[in-house]
């Protein structure tokens, strides 16, 4: 089983090669592979299969930046909210990608513009449609 935090579990959706190694690339790579094959998720609280080869997470904690743990803790709150779950539960990717449209506006326009990966995320197919579709 697979463990993703509330925001990996929407951003991962937008993942296009890159990250903060080759390791790290390597290791997401693999993850969204196992999910779209069909390997069931546990939505987590914390430091989840992404961080776990994070060269940010020390003791359990993202130091990224100062501010990093609290930002994605927050970040992880409200992913659970619109993706309307709660630690613990067992999810499938495909369940979780059927939400993104949905959810999308809200999660960008308090998360996506700020974000140190909005650039990468904006070479998705999927992140752009969703970004730049109009409102019917």
């Amino acid at each position: 089983m697979l463990a993703l935090r509330g925001h990996h579990l929407i951003c991962l959706h937008f993942f296009r090669g890159q990250g903060y190694s080759p390791e790290f690339i390597i290791n997401l790579s693999l993850i969204l592979k196992k999910a779209e094959d069909g390997k069931r998720i546990e939505a987590v609280s914390g430091p989840d299969d992404v961080c776990n080869i994070c060269p940010h997470l020390k003791g359990g904690k993202c130091f990224f930046t100062q501010e990093a743990e609290r930002e994605i803790r927050q970040m992880d709150s409200k992913a659970f909210g619109l993706l309307e779950l709660m630690g613990g539960e067992i999810v499938q990717w495909p369940d979780i990608r059927k939400k993104i449209p949905g959810l999308f506006r809200s999660w960008s326009e308090e998360f996506c513009k700020a974000c140190n990966w909005k650039q990468a995320c904006e070479k998705s197919v999927f992140f752009r449609k969703l970004a730049y579709e109009k409102d019917t």
